[in-house]
């Protein structure tokens, strides 16, 4: 027992893990060599607790013993018998002892030079990596990716204005009900949520320029099947799928620019770069008052298949996203992601070639870059799922390797509770909800108030006829806004004209004739129909409501809904959001030039509070032209505060968890402004006071914690 004891202790031993205190004390032979060259034997004592001085096994010298007096076991037993008998004792040798305890001590001593050389290189990397992209100096290659990223941005501001434009139409062609035209526009923000969640932690693990492609390239082909789905349920469905795609750009556009930018550049050029979302907004805006008025712009193949100006207004819609996928394709990977993830060769290479750009654009192509290595952390996660990649089949190896990525993705979520983020992760999280909330809030309820207000003004304007008798007469032009109550209309013809938000109520119609007639919020109430004909109108069941049809015909109906391009409110709402967007203009501006010069945290509080003011002159707003003057002031202050915001959520986190952190900022901002959008949009028509008073608590709110942040003008990028 002691024998196999001491192997099993010699081997734990040898890698450094496990020591024993046992006693361990056995004679063995040992080969040596004599004086003539001839192989002969001697014994040693091995003991584990004595010995030599240094605790090792030492050799005792017995009497020579004579030939004859060997033990009768060992009688006969050549020198090979002999070694095996020693070896099986599992008895080991001094000197492998020595080399066993020396290599362990080695073992330790690189073990401990790797994990300091590893905090030492993390600690090193920011400070480096800055010195470097100084080096590189700011010019064309930023300029460039600066347009690119742009673009993509520009992308995600015209997909927030698409639905809004469009609904009016394709609720009319598509026959959408008031409960399902909320639908959409709710789960188009649901998606951009879930993009935002996801992509956001992906572009951490596969890459920033990766992510981009991906998600450009969804919200393209997704749109563009939007455009000729002729079922409400698929194209509610192709616009879920569109919004998750571009949901995730704007995580991914602000950490992939940030990581090409210097420490005194960040502020402003990332301000700068917020100008494309205001842009998509005015692209959004007067594309659709171009082309969406104008039915003759569309074609229809059949009777199945319509295609009207709205759904071309979203094939135009695509040009920004299709530009931004081209130039990504054309643009190499954030070098701090590749250096975050070991891959040193090919981040030296981008770098090299953003610095060749840079300086040979400034007239100086003889500068060379001079950096020849760059330290990088240790990662162990590629290794395992390489590992893991080299059993099984395809199908197993690209299961392992989506659940290790999403391992990874989550153990990003949770790290970013760690105590050192915690406190700052929780007051980002309160600014992005408050500013979201006030912000797209009262994105809803100018609109919708503009509209409530056209609608009350119209409603003042109605002509109501009571107890009318007609009879005989040929009407050739178009009834609007009128009410016809308990009228008698006998042997009439109705021909060519139209009605627009006309009512019958409890009227009678005896052998009229109805023929080429369109409506629009038309409806017949508690009405006799005797012995009339309707040829070729819309008029069909959804217009008749509690109504007594006697021999009444209905020739070649225009069945379901029909559009109707001539509404001049439509025209106002495209040319308040136009205005709303350029607006954002001097905020944008004055926001880029001071973002470095009096710091974030100033410009996000000071904008927020400055915006919380502005919320109380709603209360002034008795016209449309003023609620539209409010809503310019109130979008050119704000905006400072979104800029500040997004520099500041990029520059706190560490570049492992850059994408994730911002995903879910971006994520907290889209559900503030799904709940804003139903809060705000209940009190249209009731009351402007609670909707006012929400905004400005939800500001100030916010602009307060916003100066408890960490200032980052002179941080580093982690």
């Amino acid at each position: 027992f002691s024998e196999s004891f001491c192997s099993s202790a010699l081997v734990l031993r040898g890698s450094g893990q496990c020591e024993t205190d046992l006693n361990v004390s056995a004679t063995q032979q040992r080969r040596v060599m004599d004086q003539n060259g001839v192989r002969a034997f001697e014994k040693y004592t091995y003991t584990q607790d004595g010995g030599g001085p240094d605790g090792y096994p030492y050799q005792t010298d017995y009497p020579p013993q004579e030939e004859d007096a060997a033990s009768d076991a060992t009688e006969g037993a050549d020198e090979d018998d002999q070694m095996y008998e020693g070896e099986y004792q599992g008895i080991p040798h001094p000197d492998e002892i020595k080399e066993a305890r020396r290599a362990a001590r080695l073992e330790a001593k690189r073990k401990a030079r790797l994990t300091a050389q590893q905090e030492e290189e993390e600690e090193n990397l920011p400070e480096q990596y800055e010195t470097i992209m100084e080096d590189c100096g700011h010019g064309r290659f930023q300029w460039m990716l600066f347009f690119v990223l742009g673009l993509a941005l520009m992308a995600d501001g015209v997909d927030g204005f698409v639905v809004g434009f469009v609904l009016p139409s394709a609720e009319k062609d598509m026959c959408i009900s008031n409960a399902n035209k909320g639908l959409l526009g709710l789960l188009v923000y649901v998606a951009m949520m879930v993009g935002a969640l996801v992509w956001g932690g992906l572009c951490d693990k596969i890459g920033r320029r990766k992510c981009l492609i991906y998600v450009l390239t969804i919200d393209l082909v997704f749109s563009f099947l939007s455009c000729f789905a002729q079922g409400y349920g698929f194209f509610l469905f192709f616009r879920f799928c569109s919004g998750f795609g571009i949901g995730g750009s704007i995580p991914i556009v602000y950490t992939y620019f940030t990581e090409f930018l210097q420490m005194d550049k960040r502020g402003e050029h990332l301000s700068w770069l917020c100008m494309f979302w205001m842009l998509g907004g005015l692209y959004a805006s007067f594309t659709a008052w171009g082309i969406i008025p104008h039915y003759g712009w569309g074609f229809a193949i059949g009777t199945q298949f319509q295609m009207h100006s709205w759904r071309l207004f979203i094939l135009v819609c695509l040009f920004p996203a299709l530009a931004a996928l081209i130039g990504v394709i054309f643009m190499p990977e954030s070098p701090r992601f590749l250096l975050e993830n070991a891959r040193h060769d090919e981040a030296w290479m981008i770098l090299r070639k953003v610095h060749d750009t840079n300086w040979k654009a400034k007239g100086e192509p003889e500068r060379v870059f001079t950096v020849t290595n760059i330290k990088t952390p240790q990662t162990q996660e590629d290794d395992f799922i390489e590992i893991q990649s080299d059993t099984g089949t395809a199908f197993q190896r690209w299961t392992v390797r989506k659940m290790t990525m999403l391992q990874q993705v989550m153990a990003n979520v949770m790290s970013l509770s760690a105590p050192e983020l915690r406190l700052q992760g929780l007051l980002l999280v309160i600014v992005w909800f408050c500013l979201a909330f006030s912000y797209h809030g009262l994105g809803v309820w100018f609109p919708d108030m503009i509209k409530y207000m056209q609608y009350e003004e119209y409603e003042s304007k109605v002509r109501v006829f009571h107890r009318e008798r007609v009879e005989r007469f040929h009407f050739n032009f178009s009834l609007v806004n009128q009410v016809h109550r308990e009228g008698e209309y006998i042997h009439d013809k109705f021909a060519n004209i139209e009605f627009k938000s006309v009512k019958f109520e409890n009227s009678l119609f005896e052998n009229c004739y109805f023929e080429d007639v369109k409506s629009t919020n038309t409806f017949f109430e508690n009405c006799t129909i005797k012995n009339t004909v309707f040829y070729n109108t819309d008029l069909w069941q959804e217009k008749f409501k509690n109504c007594r049809m006697d021999n009444t015909t209905f020739l070649h109906p225009k069945k379901g809904c029909h559009l109707n391009f001539q509404e001049e409110n439509d025209i106002v709402i495209y040319m308040v959001s136009f205005l709303g967007s350029l607006a954002v203009l001097p905020g944008n501006i004055i926001s880029a030039l001071f973002m470095d010069k009096l710091g974030r945290i100033r410009i996000i509080g000071g904008s927020m509070l400055a915006s919380s003011a502005c919320t109380f002159l709603l209360l002034l707003s008795f016209s449309q032209g003023v609620v539209i003057c409010w809503q310019c002031l109130f979008y050119a202050v704000s905006v400072a505060a979104w800029n500040g915001l997004e520099v500041i959520s990029v520059e706190l986190y560490p570049s492992s968890k850059r994408g994730t952190a911002f995903g879910i900022l971006n994520g907290i901002c889209k559900f503030a402004a799904i709940i804003a959008s139903f809060i705000f949009a209940a009190f249209i028509g009731i009351t402007k006071i609670i909707p006012i008073f929400l905004a400005f608590v939800a500001l100030v709110c916010g602009g307060l914690v916003a100066l408890k942040l960490p200032e980052t003008r002179e941080k580093i990028l982690c």
